[in-house]
């Protein structure tokens, strides 16, 4: 069995988006792992699922799985491409659309001139529900980390992030610390770990170590998360930029309860086939 495919990328973080609205097949995580793969598959950080709703207030369902097979929560980048996939494909004429995903409803809207803000629902800080192992609720986190301890804020955009102030991050630890706390077993469910370098009241540097796909170019919820952290210790004031690998996104956020409101680009790449 052949299925059509989009290759996809918000600012470089890239995914492969299969439509299951008028294709039928049953992806399983051995068929991400398989098609993550940059040396034997297609390649990509994330496979997008798009499917008809099951929720009747929503225009489609999200599944997101990472290039080593786990499904995940959410995607913020991902969720952009979503958008402007249904529209491409003309699975919708709407420019204002409802998803749901695991990490629950989110609502998108393409923009007129290309750029696509995700309304990501209000940030989740209390430890059970990110889940993060903590007695109270508070806005950094001392952690043990090999008989060091890392300083962090724990946020949940649906998915569960650990975020560190550096001086600098270039030169931070991303791929010696990110697997080591994306693993910690304060996290039980893993968690994507964001390095941010405040430059100013509204820019920063950020780089994000993704639980299930390593340093990525961007990441959607990561740079959420990073902004909670900041409004909330008082680095930073809403809106603010954030300075990626792969580019730049732009962050709102009023304050606790408010939802997190993110704006950026995304990009088709090619159209393909795969053998199921």
């Amino acid at each position: 069995m052949l299925l059509r495919f989009t290759k996809m990328h918000g600012l470089g973080n890239d995914f492969m988006v299969l439509d299951l609205v008028s294709q039928h097949a049953h992806i399983l995580p051995k068929h991400a792992k398989q098609w993550g793969d940059r040396h034997t598959g297609v390649g990509f950080d994330q496979l997008l699922l798009v499917e008809p709703p099951t929720n009747p207030d929503v225009d489609f369902r999200y599944r997101i799985f990472n290039s080593d097979g786990s499904e995940v929560e959410q995607c913020g980048n991902g969720a952009r491409c979503f958008a402007r996939f249904v529209l491409d494909k003309r699975l919708t004429m709407k420019r204002q659309i409802r998803v749901e995903t695991t990490g629950g409803i989110i609502e998108l809207d393409v923009r007129a001139d290309g750029q696509i803000s995700v309304n990501m629902g209000a940030p989740i800080l209390e430890p059970a529900r990110i889940p993060f192992q903590a007695d109270s609720q508070a806005l950094s986190y001392d952690v043990d980390v090999n008989g060091t301890t890392i300083a962090l804020a724990a946020v949940s955009m649906g998915n569960p992030h650990a975020v560190l102030r550096v001086d600098d991050v270039s030169t931070a630890p991303v791929h010696t610390l990110g697997p080591v706390l994306e693993h910690h077993p304060r996290f039980p469910q893993r968690v994507n770990v964001g390095f941010v370098q405040v430059l100013d009241r509204q820019h920063a540097k950020l780089r994000v170590w993704e639980r299930g796909a390593g340093e990525t170019q961007a990441c959607g919820t990561g740079a959420c998360a990073a902004a909670v952290a900041a409004i909330s210790q008082g680095w930073m004031d809403s809106p603010l930029q954030l300075e990626l690998p792969g580019g730049r996104l732009f962050i709102e956020w009023a304050g606790p309860g408010h939802p997190v409101m993110m704006t950026g680009p995304a990009v088709r790449v090619y159209e393909g086939q795969v053998r199921l």
